[in-house]
C-alpha cells in the first residue's frame, strides 16, 4: 500500500512539475502579468479603489473573492487540525 501511495506521489509531482514548464521565466517583464495586468492596477488602483496603498487595492478590491475564499479554506483546515488532534475526556 505504501508503494502504490510513493507511486501516485511522484506520478502527480511530475505531472505538476511538468506543467510549470509553460510559465514565464521568473521576473520575466515581458510575460502576461507584467505587460497586461500589472499596469492597470498600478495605473488605476487609486482612482478605481479610492485606497492610496496599492498592495491593499489589489487585495481588497479586485481580489476580494479569492482572499476571502482562501482564508475561508485557512480556517476549515484549521478547525480540521483541532478536531483531530484534540483529547476526549475518557
Amino acid at each position: 500500500m505504501k508503494t502504490l501511495a510513493l507511486l501516485a506521489t511522484l506520478v502527480t509531482g511530475g505531472i505538476l512539475f511538468y506543467g510549470t514548464m509553460d510559465f514565464p521565466a521568473w521576473g520575466d517583464p515581458q510575460s502576461p502579468a507584467s505587460t497586461h495586468l500589472s499596469p492597470v492596477y498600478i495605473e488605476k488602483g487609486v482612482e478605481q479603489t479610492h485606497v492610496p496603498n496599492i498592495v491593499t487595492a489589489v487585495l481588497g478590491d479586485y481580489r476580494a473573492y479569492d482572499t476571502m475564499f482562501e482564508t475561508v479554506v485557512i480556517y476549515c483546515a484549521g478547525m480540521a487540525v483541532v478536531s483531530v488532534l484534540r483529547r476526549s475526556k475518557e
